[in-house]
């Protein structure tokens, strides 16, 4: 299990490095907006994507 949990971190940081790199702007005013909602706008972001997350692992496994 340790070698699938180290590729997926490893995909996760390719994926998380493509806007940043293909698009610095766009993510950097991302990050600007970001900063202006609240904790629980931020957290509802958070818990929509990790169900997200495991909608699709249930959906692709």
């Amino acid at each position: 299990m340790t070698p699938s949990l180290l590729v997926a971190f490893a995909l996760m940081l390719v994926l998380e490095g493509l806007v940043p790199f293909l698009a610095p702007g766009i993510w950097r005013e991302t990050f600007r907006r970001l900063i202006q909602l609240s904790d629980g706008q931020i957290r509802f972001v958070g818990l929509t994507s990790m169900l997200i997350g495991i909608m699709l692992l249930m959906v692709f496994r």
